[in-house]
This record gives structure tokens, sequence and C-alpha cells, in this order.
């Protein structure tokens, strides 16, 4: 028999003494409200009219005809309210705060999508709100924090370590062992101690339940195979459960191959061979960890997929053999969202894009009577910085310098 909060034997609740009464009450509330039809009835209602979920799922035709071989279906979570799919999991955890009677929540951002998520389910239900963000990423994702603030949310800049995701996580459990009583902590993927991999997942199921509907609608049968972006693994989890119990669907996880995976300059987990089982952040997963236990440095175009580890939930997956892992490049990423612009007119984010990397060397594998989905966990808006300096936009250079000075002039 399973432990629960494992799976398989990974996952579990590795926490400091301090804060046992603090998950005992978590865990509480959330079998509370996974028994409670109605939570997940107001769950869909709010998310329906704030959040414009069903978010559709659109036929690339262009790329389909471009690569061959299967038809390439879109699931269109950049068009979720605040642009990606964190929204579901930061609404549903909102709406839990209620339940609770806590006042402030805290959070955690790379790709800083998850804060303005969070942000803005604050701003909705009257919560006060912090979040960390690593001072490299705060770099690399400047208009998210702009957003975050203007909505009310305190920004604190991470200095320690690599000064990315792994590091805010940190710092965010520092704030939460201080301020437990009053404060939940949003955690915004399916990582860390139970219950919030289970949690996290529970909220994301919206987007396969969505995504199994319709595509059995428009195409009329299953799809070969379904693909999405890991770093955490929220959005994976998400439309991968969709299809979990139907075998004959390949479920592929595309991670950071970074600068590529010889280099050691990535974030693959699943997909490479440099990781290896550990226990951080609470919980027991695959991890990019030296001999001694030290966390590595990461590397992805990507800010929201350079994280050490990885769902345990996917690491289970991963070792049953449900789901296959890849790894794409910062180079091949660039490529991807390039002809997905000029194709379909469509902005992946840069984490997306990772999906639909992989999707496009296997589109051509399939028949023309079969079907792939790509999840497009997020818009690009937010990467324009990134895109502009990796393109090495002349105009966009000569625009930010101008700006600068106008911005100086006052």
């Amino acid at each position: 028999m399973i432990k629960k909060g494992y799976y398989g034997h990974w996952g579990g609740a590795f926490i400091p003494e301090i804060l046992f009464e603090t998950f005992k009450e978590l865990n509480q509330y959330f079998e509370e409200i996974k028994n409670d039809p109605s939570f997940w009835e107001e769950y869909l209602q709010l998310m329906s009219s704030y959040s414009c979920r069903p978010t559709p799922l659109t036929y690339a035709e262009n790329l389909s005809n471009h690569f061959g071989g299967g038809h390439i279906y879109i699931k269109r979570e950049d068009l979720n309210h605040t642009g990606a799919h964190k929204a579901n999991n930061v609404i549903g955890q909102g709406l839990l705060v209620k339940r609770m009677g806590k006042k402030r929540v805290i959070a955690e951002t790379g790709a800083g999508q998850h804060g303005v998520a969070t942000a803005t389910m604050a701003a909705k239900f009257g919560l006060e709100c912090t979040i960390y963000m690593g001072e490299e990423d705060i770099q690399r994702q400047r208009p998210n924090v702009f957003w975050m603030e203007k909505m009310g949310a305190t920004v604190v800049s991470v200095t320690d370590g690599s000064k990315t995701l792994k590091d805010a996580i940190n710092e965010a459990f520092r704030d939460w062992v201080s301020n437990m009583d009053s404060t939940h902590y949003v955690l915004g993927t399916v990582c860390g101690p139970h219950p919030f991999p289970e949690m996290v997942a529970w909220f994301q199921s919206i987007i396969g339940v969505e995504a199994r509907k319709q595509i059995l609608q428009s195409f009329g049968t299953l799809p070969s195979r379904v693909y999405a972006c890991v770093g955490g693994g929220s959005n994976a989890m998400g439309i991968f459960q969709g299809f979990l119990g139907d075998k004959q669907v390949d479920l592929v996880g595309v991670e950071a191959g970074g600068r590529g995976l010889p280099s050691g300059e990535h974030a693959a987990r699943l997909a490479g061979s440099d990781a290896s089982p550990g226990v951080a952040q609470g919980y027991k997963t695959m991890f990019l960890q030296d001999s001694d236990g030290q966390m590595r440095d990461t590397h992805s175009v990507a800010a929201g997929l350079d994280y050490i580890g990885v769902s345990p939930i996917l690491s289970d997956l991963w070792e049953k053999g449900r789901v296959r892992f890849a790894a794409a490049t910062d180079t091949e990423v660039m490529e991807a969202l390039d002809i997905t612009m000029k194709k379909e007119g469509i902005i992946p984010a840069l984490e997306s894009a990772h999906a639909f990397v992989q999707a496009f060397k296997e589109a051509s594998d399939l028949g023309r009577d079969e079907a792939l989905i790509i999840n497009m966990s997020g818009r690009g808006d937010k990467d324009i910085f990134t895109i502009a300096n990796a393109y090495g936009d002349p105009s966009w250079k000569e625009f930010i310098i101008d700006q600068a000075e106008k911005y100086k002039k006052g």
C-alpha cells in the first residue's frame, strides 16, 4: 500500500516540525474541498466568468500542412486569464484560502506568470500578497514584475544562490515559517511537500478534462500524442490527466535542454542523465545535484523551466514508462517559436515553445488519420525582451536605448 502523499517512492512531506500543524490544517481543508461538490462547482463557475474557461483547442492547419503527418492541435492556455495556465491553480487555492480564513498569501515565481496570477487572485479576493522572485528572473521578466506591483503585490528580489526559481522557493518557505498563522503559501507547481503536488494537479486537471472532450468533438478520436513542457510540471500534469487512462495516447514531457545536454548548462532532469534521487524543499524526486547532494546551477532561455527538480508525480510516471521525456535546446526553441508565429500568428511563451519543438520533430511520424495536441501553457508577451535579444533585432535595441534616454530626461 502506497503511503499518502507518495507516488511510488517519490513525494512525501519532509517539513520542519514548526510547520507540522500548518500542514495538518492544510491537509484537512484540502480533503474537505475535494469531497465537497459545491466547491468544484464554485470553482468552475468562477473560472468560466473570470478566467475565460474553457480555453479553446485550436487546429493548426498551416503547421499541419507544413510538417505533414499528424494533425496538430494546440490547447490554448495562453487565452486563460493572466496569459497562462497558472490561474487554474491560483484561483483554486484562493477559494481554499477564503475557507481557511487567512488574510495573506505568498508565492514564488520564475517566469513571472505564477506571480502575476497570484497577485491577480489576491486583488480579486482582497488579500495581502508577497511574491518571491530570483534577481536574475526579475531582470528577464520585468513586464510581469511591473504588473505584480501595480496590482498591489510586494515583489521581493532573491539574491541568494543562483538567484532563480529554487532560491525563490527557499525564501518563500522561510517567510511561511515566520507567518504561518496568517499566511498561506500558494505553491505554483506540482512539487513540494504533500499535499501541494496533489492539490496543484487537481486544480490543473481542468486542462486535460477540457482537452479530451474537445479533441473528441473536433477530430472524432483521441490524439496519438500529447506534448507539454516541463519545469516543475503543473501544465504537463494538467493536460496529461485527461489521457492517463488511455494507454494508446503517448504522453511526452519536454524539458529545458539549454545549451545542450553535453554542456551541462540545462535543466533536463528526466530527459538527461545528470539527475539523481534526492530530498530537498520538502519532498523526494529527481534533482540536478552533485555527488554531495548540493544543487547544481541550471540554465534555460525560459525562466520558468530552469528548476532543479521535477514533480514527484512525473518522476513516478517516468519510472513506470507512462510518460516519456525529451529536451529542447535554446536554439531549437527559438526556431519553433519563429515558425509558429509565422505560420499560425500564435506567440507561445518560451516555456511552451519547448513542447512545440518535440511535437514538430515527431509530427511527420504520424499518419494523416492521427492527431497530436500541444499544450500551449502560456503566451510569449512576457518574453519580449528575451526574444528580441535572441533575434538581435536592431530596431528593438534602438527603441530600448531611446526609451531609456527619455526616461533619464524625465
